[in-house]
C-alpha cells in the first residue's frame, strides 16, 4: 500500500495503470470501471459500483485500500472535488439517447436518428479536444518525424482510420507500410520491422488479436509503439512509447469513429507543420490528342 493515496484523479489513474499488471481479476474489473466512469464515479455510491462490476462491495474497498486511501469515501473524494469538470458531454449524451429511444421506441424517424448521433460526435470531439495529452501529443509527433519507417497497424472498425494515416503519411518522404492482414499475413508482415522503426496501432475494447500481435511483435523487434485506444488498460498501453486516449460515442450499439478520424488528422497535420511539407495540389495530366 502506497504511505500517501494519489492526491487527484490523474494521479490515481497513472497509480492503476502502473500496477494493474499485478492487481487480482476482481480488482482489475473495477479498476477497468474507474477509468471508463470517472466522469460520474463521484455520484455513485459503493453498491452502485460493485453491483456494475458484479464484485462484492468488499472488493471496492479493497481495491480503494490497496491504492492507500481509507476506504471508498475517501477515493471517492477526488471525483466529488472536481465533478462539475469531469462531467462529460459524451456521458450526458448516451444519458439522452437512452431516454429518447426507451420513450418513443419505434417512433423514431431517421433525421432523429441522425441528429441523435451527430449530437454525441459533437460531444465525444468536444471531450477529446478537453483531455486532449498536449504530452503525449507531441511525443506521437517527434516519434513519426524521427522515423524513416512507419508501420501502421489496425484492424476492424480501427482500420478505416488506419487506411487514412497511410493516405496522409504517404505525402511525406517516409517509408510507410500498412498493415493489412490481408490473407492473415500480419505476422509475415511485421517480421520486415527494423529497430528504430515507429509502429503506430488503433485499438478499441474488446482490441483486436491480430493489432496486439502486430504491436507486440513490432516493440520486440525494437519499434517504438504510438497507441491510439481507449484506456490505460489497453492492452497497448502498456508498451506505447506515446499514448493517446479516445472515447467514443455509442448510438443503437455503433460506435462513432469521429474523434478517432479527427485525431489521425490532427497527428499528421501537426507532423506536416513539423516537418514543413509544401502544399501540393493533385493534378489530372490529360494527353491531347490530334484529330
Amino acid at each position: 500500500m502506497p504511505a500517501m493515496p494519489p492526491a487527484n484523479v490523474e494521479q490515481l489513474l497513472k497509480a492503476i495503470s502502473s500496477e494493474f499488471d499485478t492487481l487480482s481479476k476482481q480488482l482489475k474489473v473495477i479498476a477497468r470501471y474507474v477509468e471508463a466512469h470517472r466522469d460520474h464515479l463521484g455520484l455513485e455510491g459503493i453498491q452502485d459500483v460493485a453491483a456494475a462490476c458484479d464484485v462484492q462491495p468488499s472488493a471496492v474497498v479493497r481495491f480503494a485500500k490497496h491504492f492507500g486511501f481509507s476506504g471508498f469515501s475517501e477515493m471517492q473524494k477526488l471525483f466529488r472535488e472536481v465533478i462539475s469538470k469531469q462531467i462529460s458531454p459524451g456521458r450526458s449524451y448516451k444519458a439522452r439517447i437512452r431516454d429518447v429511444i426507451e420513450s418513443g421506441a419505434g417512433t423514431l424517424t431517421s433525421a432523429a436518428i441522425a441528429h441523435e448521433f451527430l449530437a454525441g460526435s459533437i460531444a465525444g470531439m468536444q471531450e477529446l479536444q478537453d483531455g486532449l495529452d498536449a504530452v503525449a501529443f507531441k511525443k506521437a509527433v517527434d516519434l513519426l518525424a524521427g522515423a524513416n519507417d512507419i508501420w501502421l497497424i489496425g484492424s476492424r472498425r480501427s482500420f478505416a482510420a488506419t487506411v487514412y494515416l497511410d493516405y496522409a503519411l504517404q505525402h511525406t518522404d517516409k517509408r510507410i507500410h500498412l498493415v493489412s492482414a490481408l490473407g492473415s499475413m500480419h505476422e509475415g508482415q511485421a517480421r520486415a520491422v527494423r529497430p528504430g522503426d515507429v509502429a503506430l496501432a488503433i485499438s478499441f475494447a474488446p482490441y483486436a488479436e491480430e493489432t496486439q500481435t502486430v504491436a507486440m511483435a513490432a516493440v520486440e523487434r525494437g519499434a517504438k509503439l504510438i497507441a491510439i485506444t481507449d484506456s490505460r488498460m489497453s492492452p497497448l498501453a502498456k508498451d506505447a512509447k506515446a499514448l493517446l486516449l479516445v472515447q467514443e460515442s455509442s448510438v443503437l450499439g455503433f460506435r462513432s469513429l469521429t474523434s478517432t478520424m479527427s485525431l489521425a488528422q490532427s497527428l499528421f497535420i501537426a507532423l506536416a507543420y513539423r516537418l514543413e511539407l509544401a502544399y501540393q495540389p493533385t493534378t489530372t495530366q490529360r494527353t491531347k490528342t490530334s484529330a
